[in-house]
C-alpha cells in the first residue's frame, strides 16, 4: 500500500512538472507573440501618420506647382495603394510583409519625386506651412525606421524562443509560427547615383 502511494506521488509530481513546463512555455509564447503584434500595430501607426500627412503636403505643393499634376497624382495614387495593403497580425508572414513593403516603397518613391519637384519652386520651399509639413514628414520617416527596428527585434526574440529545444515542440504543437522581418529592399546595398547635370 505504501508503494502505491509513493508511485502515485511520483506520478503526481511528474504531471505537475510537465503541466508547469507546458503552461509556462505556452504563456511565454503568447506574451512574445502579443509583443510582436503590438510592435506591428505601432509600425502600421507610423505609416498611417505618413499617409495622413501626404494630402496636406500635396495640397500645399498644388498651390505653387499646378502644372506638376502628373507628379501630384502619382503621390496620391501611391498613397492609395499603400493604405490599401493591410497586414493582420495573424497573417504576418514573409509574403504579406513583402507586399506591404512594396506598397510603402512605392509611396516613398513618389514622395521623393515630389521633393525633386519642390526644388524648382523657391517660394514653396520658403512657405512656412510647407516647411512644417516637410519637418513632420521627416520626423515620421525617422519614426518608421525606429518602429521597424523594434518590430524586427521583437520578431527575432519570438523566433529565437520558439525555435529552441524543447520549446520548438510546444510551438509546433500549439501552432506558433516564425514571424517575418522587415528586410532591406533589393538594390539598397548600392549607393544612389548623384548627378548634377
Amino acid at each position: 500500500m505504501k508503494k502505491t502511494w509513493i508511485i502515485l506521488a511520483v506520478i503526481a509530481v511528474v504531471v505537475l512538472l510537465i503541466y508547469s513546463s507546458v503552461k509556462g512555455t505556452y504563456n511565454n509564447m503568447v506574451t512574445q507573440d502579443e509583443a510582436v503584434n503590438a510592435n506591428w500595430a505601432q509600425v502600421e501607426n507610423v505609416y498611417q501618420r505618413r499617409a495622413d500627412l501626404i494630402p496636406n503636403l500635396v495640397n500645399t505643393v498644388k498651390g505653387y506647382a499646378a502644372h506638376e499634376q502628373e507628379t501630384l497624382e502619382g503621390v496620391i495614387e501611391a498613397r492609395s495603394k499603400a493604405t490599401a495593403v493591410n497586414v493582420k497580425p495573424e497573417n504576418l508572414n514573409a509574403q504579406s510583409l513583402q507586399q506591404f513593403q512594396q506598397a510603402q516603397s512605392g509611396l516613398s518613391s513618389a514622395l521623393s519625386r515630389l521633393m525633386v519637384v519642390v526644388e524648382r519652386y523657391p517660394d514653396l520651399k520658403a512657405n512656412q506651412n510647407f516647411l512644417d509639413l516637410q519637418a513632420q514628414l521627416e520626423g515620421t520617416e525617422n519614426r518608421i525606421t525606429v518602429e521597424r527596428r523594434k518590430f524586427n527585434e521583437s520578431a527575432r526574440a519570438f523566433n529565437t524562443y520558439i525555435r529552441t529545444f524543447p520549446k520548438n515542440i510546444y510551438a509546433n504543437l500549439f501552432g506558433f509560427d516564425k514571424k517575418a522581418y522587415f528586410e532591406a529592399e533589393q538594390g539598397a546595398e548600392k549607393a544612389p547615383e548623384v548627378s548634377f547635370d
